[in-house]
C-alpha cells in the first residue's frame, strides 16, 4: 500500500502538463534518433542533456524528458533494422535476422506493428519491476558503508564491458582513463590543484556534460563525416499493414518471456540490452523454433529481441537510482545529468527526492502508452526519416551540441574541451576501445575516492577494512567473476551469436 501512495504521488508530478508535453517530446524525438542508423539511444540522450540544462527544468522534468527520449530510441531502431537490415544501434541488431526477411516478403508493416508491440509489453513490464524491486533494493543499499560502496564501485567497473565485450582489457583500459580524467581539478581533501596545468576552468575538474556529448555525439559526427557521401539516400517503403488481434495474441507467450529475460539482464551492472535482446532471441529460437523458422521470417523472431532490449532498458534503471550505479551506456549519461544537477543516485534518493523517483516511474507508464500511440499510425513519417542525407542531418546535431553546451557555462574553454573529447572518442573508437567505460569513470572517480579516503579513515588507515565485511567479500567474488567470465564465456555467446546471424538466408 506504501507503494501505492508513493506511486500516485509519482503521478501527480508526470500529469502535469509540462511534464507531460515534454515526455510526448521526449519520445517523439527519441524515436527519429533511434530510427537513424548509428545514433542511438547513448547519443541521442548526450545530444539532448544541453538541452534540458538550457531550458532550465527541474530536475524530475529533465530527467522524465530524457528518460522518454531513452525508451523512444529502443523503440525507433527497429525501424532501420526491418526496413533496411541496418540495426538502428547494437540491441536491435537481432531484430534484423527476422524483421529484414519479413520486410522482403512485403510484411515490414506487420513487422513494425508486431516490434512496436512487444516493445511495449517489454517496456511496461520492466515499468513493474522497476516500480517493485527498486524501492527493496534501495532499503537494501542503506546497509552499504564506504568500504562497501568502493567495492561496489570496482564491481562496476570490472562488469561494464559485459560477457559481449569484444575485449576486456580495452574496457578496463578505457576505466582507467574515465578514472585519471576525474582526478583533474582540487584535491577534495588538501584543496591542491591537480594535472590542471595552470587553468582556471580546470579547477573544478571536467564538466560531464562537455565529456558526454564530445565523446557520443562530436565523435560520432566525425564517423559520419568520414563514412558518409553526401546527399545519399535510401528508397523506403511500408505497406499497409493488416494485423489480426489473433496473430498478435499467439506472441503472448514470446514475448512475456522474453520481457523476463530482458529486465533480468538490464539488472546485471554492464550487461545492458544488448545481452537482454541476444538471449531473448536465442532461448526462444530454442524454446519454440521447431520447424526452423527462425531467420526467414518469424513474427516470433521479431517479438522475441523486441521485447527483451526494451525490457533490459527499464531494467537498466534499477541499479542507477537505487546504487549509483548505471547498467548500461544509456544510463550512465542519466546519471551524469543528475549528478550535474547536484542530485547523487543512491539509496537515499527515493527519501531526499521522491518527486524524482517516483515522478519518473509513473511517467515510464505513461510513456509506454504514448510511445505505442505513436509508432503505430506513425510508422510510416518515422521510415521517411531514413531518406535524410547525412550532410544535412549532422550539422544539425553539431549545432545543437555547440549550442546546447555554450549555454550552460558560456565559456569558450567548454566548446574546446568538447570539440577536444569528440576527436579523442573518435581515436578510440577506431581502436575499438569503449568509451561508456571513461564516462563511468569521470562519473564515479571522485565518488570512488571519496568513499575510499572515507573507509581508511574510520579504520585509521588499515586496507583490510576493504574485505573485513561479508558485504564487501561478496561483492569482491561477484567483481573477480565479473572480469574473468568474460574471458571464458564472451568468445562462447560471440560465436553463438555469428551462428544465429548466419542462419539467415542471402
Amino acid at each position: 500500500m506504501e507503494t501505492l501512495g508513493f506511486l500516485m504521488q509519482g503521478f501527480e508530478v508526470a500529469l502535469t502538463p509540462l511534464n507531460l508535453g515534454l515526455a510526448l517530446l521526449g519520445a517523439f524525438l527519441g524515436t527519429i534518433i533511434g530510427a537513424l542508423p548509428g545514433l542511438g539511444p547513448s547519443n541521442g540522450v548526450a545530444i539532448l542533456i544541453p538541452l534540458a540544462f538550457s531550458l532550465r527544468l527541474p530536475p524530475a522534468t529533465a530527467l522524465i524528458m530524457l528518460t522518454s527520449v531513452y525508451y523512444g530510441a529502443m523503440y525507433g531502431g527497429r525501424i532501420s533494422s526491418i526496413l533496411l537490415n541496418i540495426p538502428g544501434d547494437e540491441p536491435a541488431l537481432m531484430t534484423t535476422l527476422d524483421g529484414y526477411p519479413m520486410a522482403k516478403q512485403g510484411k515490414a508493416g506487420e513487422a513494425l506493428a508486431i516490434s512496436a508491440v512487444s516493445s511495449f509489453v517489454g517496456g511496461l513490464i520492466a515499468t513493474f519491476g522497476l516500480l517493485l524491486f527498486a524501492p527493496l533494493l534501495a532499503k537494501f543499499a542503506l546497509f552499504f558503508g564506504p568500504a562497501e560502496y568502493f567495492v561496489l564501485f570496482v564491481l562496476a567497473f570490472t562488469t561494464i564491458g559485459g560477457i559481449s565485450s569484444k575485449n576486456q582489457f580495452k574496457s578496463l583500459l578505457a576505466a582507467s582513463i574515465g578514472l585519471m580524467i576525474s582526478t583533474i581539478g582540487l584535491d577534495p581533501a588538501t584543496g591542491e590543484p591537480r594535472y590542471t596545468l595552470n587553468q582556471m576552468e580546470l579547477f573544478e575538474g571536467v564538466n560531464f556534460l562537455v565529456a558526454i556529448v564530445g565523446l557520443f555525439a562530436i565523435s560520432e559526427i566525425l564517423f559520419f563525416l568520414e563514412d558518409s557521401h553526401a546527399g545519399t539516400t535510401v528508397k523506403v517503403t511500408v505497406n499497409k499493414f493488416k494485423l489480426k488481434w489473433k496473430e498478435l495474441f499467439s506472441l503472448t507467450w514470446t514475448t512475456l518471456r522474453s520481457s523476463v529475460i530482458g529486465f533480468v539482464a538490464g539488472v546485471l551492472p554492464g550487461a545492458g540490452a544488448s545481452l537482454g535482446s541476444f538471449l531473448s532471441y536465442t532461448i526462444e529460437k530454442r524454446l519454440v523454433d521447431h520447424d526452423g523458422t527462425f531467420g526467414t521470417g518469424d513474427p516470433r523472431g521479431v517479438a522475441a529481441p523486441e521485447a527483451g532490449n526494451n525490457a533490459a532498458a527499464g531494467g537498466a534503471l534499477v541499479p542507477m537510482l537505487t546504487l549509483g550505479v548505471p547498467g548500461s551506456g544509456t544510463t550512465a549519461v542519466l546519471l551524469a545529468m543528475l549528478m550535474s544537477m547536484n542530485i547523487t543516485p543512491g539509496p537515499l534518493l527515493f527519501q531526499q527526492h521522491p518527486d524524482v523517483v517516483w515522478g519518473l516511474i509513473a511517467a515510464l507508464f505513461i510513456g509506454n502508452f504514448m510511445l505505442l500511440v505513436l509508432n503505430l499510425p506513425l510508422v510510416g513519417f518515422f521510415a521517411k526519416l531514413l531518406m535524410v542525407p547525412s550532410h544535412v542531418l549532422m550539422p544539425i546535431v553539431a549545432i545543437v551540441g555547440l549550442i546546447g553546451i555554450y549555454s550552460i557555462s558560456h565559456s569558450p574553454f567548454d566548446l574546446f574541451m568538447m570539440i577536444a573529447f569528440g576527436v579523442g572518442g573518435w581515436l578510440l573508437r577506431k581502436l575499438d576501445v569503449p568509451l561508456v567505460p571513461i564516462i563511468l569513470g569521470i562519473l564515479l572517480g571522485q565518488l570512488m575516492e571519496d568513499n575510499l579516503r572515507r573507509a581508511l579513515n574510520i579504520s585509521n588507515g588499515d586496507w583490510t577494512v576493504l574485505w573485513r565485511s561479508p558485504l564487501c567479500i561478496g561483492l569482491w567474488l561477484m567483481a573477480i567473476t565479473g572480469l574473468v567470465l568474460p574471458f571464458f564465456l564472451g568468445k562462447f555467446f560471440r560465436v553463438k551469436q555469428r551462428e544465429t546471424e548466419g542462419d539467415v538466408p542471402d
